[in-house]
């Protein structure tokens, strides 16, 4: 038999690719499903029952919490990623460690040919198939869906006539939820001025009393919260379950597609968010203006190649190099209070911060320089535009 990886999720999509491949093409399937956070013990369980029930000769979880964190959560961080100012990148970051984890997997089993049930019509697909080719140029890659244009009727006809009749009916609202964040899809992100309901976002208003948190980060990490050390990827998931009960991170991202067309999604984020804004802050007091102008250009470029599916250009490997210089000295505490709907940056604690009260105070008196300095200063500054204005004499 012709042996192949199946990038399983337990969806719609992916039970048709499972069963049809299976069944119809006669390869043997390998269904893998790839945690980068977001399912319990018992969602896998039942994605693996239903994986072998629809004729998978075998299926594998692979635990990738850890590996999105170290390789690419940290340098969201670390480069205060937000797309278009808004989004952190949550289900598009979780897609790269994903492929490469599925076709390593593949390699690993001496699998032929790799499989996914993306749609033609969306990013994912550039995403799987550009780490699958430059992974494994000699793989097969398979995609029924997007081959066949296959609707989602067409696929639940094919299962109920093959036996299989789970409960296909969609979801008003589609959730797909990882360490970084949730994203929520549905009839209103389709158009161009409807707002997404309360009631679709997976975590509802359940405190209403104000609190403070202490944010502890050392070399750009998250190390402790409110003085209780851990790791980072737990000390995210507690931040999370915090934050998620005053409904904290919810918005709607609209960008462009790598496909070319104008997507709109809603998703809830309340740690990332809390993280990336309390992380920027510590870095306006610990690093120089030029450092955080730099890392402003390159943090942006480096989140739009992980959203374009560039994730394995050596260029990246530079930007992350890069990146952990520059958290040398961004270690301190930021105070953050949370409240219903919204969260505020009180304040930081750091000895590193370069607010340092010993050269002076912003706008109140100087301790480093005379009067007659500040004048020369002024007078050699001003000097460009006074020979623009004199030779040119343009107000325009």
């Amino acid at each position: 038999m012709k042996k192949l990886v199946l990038a399983y999720s337990g969806g719609l999509d992916t039970s048709y690719c499972a069963k049809y491949l299976s069944q119809e093409k006669g390869y043997e399937v390998h269904a893998v499903s790839v945690n980068t956070g977001g399912f319990s013990k018992k969602e896998i369980k039942e994605i693996e029952e239903k994986a072998l029930a629809l004729g998978a000769a075998s299926y594998t979880s692979i635990d990738s919490i850890r590996s999105f964190y170290d390789k690419v959560v940290k340098y969201l961080i670390f480069g205060n990623v937000l797309r278009n100012n808004t989004y952190p990148l949550s289900v598009s970051a979780e897609r790269i460690v994903q492929a490469v984890e599925i076709v390593n997997h593949a390699k690993k089993i001496g699998a032929a040919y790799i499989a996914h049930g993306s749609t033609g019509a969306g990013n994912d697909q550039v995403r799987f198939d550009m780490i699958f080719q430059t992974l494994a140029p000699d793989i097969e890659i398979i995609t029924p869906i997007r081959d066949n244009k296959l609707t989602r009727e067409e696929e639940i006809a094919y299962l109920q006539e093959n036996g299989i009749d789970y409960s296909w009916e969609k979801a008003k609202y589609s959730i797909n939820k990882g360490l970084w964040g949730t994203s929520v899809g549905g009839d209103e992100t389709l158009t161009s001025h409807l707002p997404l309901p309360d009631a679709a976002y997976p975590s509802q208003l359940r405190s209403k009393e104000p609190q403070q948190v202490a944010l502890t980060f050392k070399k750009g990490e998250l190390v402790a919260i409110n003085g209780e050390m851990d790791a980072p990827i737990n000390n995210i998931e507690k931040l999370d379950e915090m934050a998620s009960k005053y409904a904290i991170g919810r918005d709607i991202h609209v960008g462009d597609t790598i496909i070319g067309i104008k997507g709109r999604v809603g998703f809830e984020a309340a740690a990332p968010l809390i993280i990336i804004k309390a992380h920027h802050l510590l870095e306006k007091h610990t690093l120089s203006k030029w450092q955080q102008y730099q890392k402003e250009q390159l943090g942006n470029f480096y989140g739009m190649l992980l959203h374009e599916g560039n994730y394995l250009d050596a260029v990246m490997r530079n930007i992350e190099t890069f990146l952990s210089d520059t958290q040398k000295n961004v270690s301190g505490e930021v105070f953050v209070g949370l409240y219903p709907f919204q969260f505020r940056l009180d304040g930081i604690s750091s000895p590193h911060d370069l607010m340092n009260a010993s050269f002076g105070s912003y706008g109140e008196m100087n301790k480093g320089w005379t009067a007659d300095d500040a004048k020369g200063f002024i007078k050699i500054l001003s000097n460009p535009a006074k020979i623009a204005n004199h030779i040119n004499q343009d107000h325009d």
